[in-house]
């Protein structure tokens, strides 16, 4: 039998509190998605629902900070470090350019809901690129 339980101390801390952050995100998405779809909230009901989906991915930035607080290799939370700059420059950088385009050329909207895993994406794609850098 294959052990797929990360070994480090600090990865499967993160992936014991990444996990439940993100099956309530689908809980909670769904049921803001479900809940505006059939019964039209009005008032703070329609702003708490709205808010709900992002209590989670809030909470997963806690949870990569504590993760770089715990990690003890220092060339994992380097590599993970450099990613989310790469992340954050890159993303910044492409919202950028796409507000301009929306506001002087007219191309469809980027709903800013999508930063965060336009940033996640970015991180996921450079991650492997700056391993491959220390090889």
């Amino acid at each position: 039998m294959i052990d797929c339980m990360p070994k480090n101390v600090a990865t499967r801390k993160y992936a014991r509190r990444f996990t439940p952050a993100m099956i309530l995100y689908v809980v909670f998405l769904w049921t803001a998605v479900w809940t505006f779809r059939h019964h039209h909230p009005t008032g703070i009901v329609a702003y708490v629902l709205a808010i709900l989906p992002a209590l989670p991915i809030l909470a997963t930035i806690v949870i990569v900070g504590l993760y770089l607080a715990e990690e003890q290799d220092e060339f994992q939370r380097n590599i993970l470090i450099q990613s989310m700059l790469w992340g954050i420059g890159l993303s910044m950088g492409i919202m950028t350019v796409w507000g301009f385009l929306e506001l002087l050329v007219g191309i469809p909207h980027f709903d800013a809901y999508l930063a965060y895993p336009l940033f996640w994406f970015i991180v996921g794609l450079t991650t492997p690129l700056l391993k491959r850098k220390y090889r």
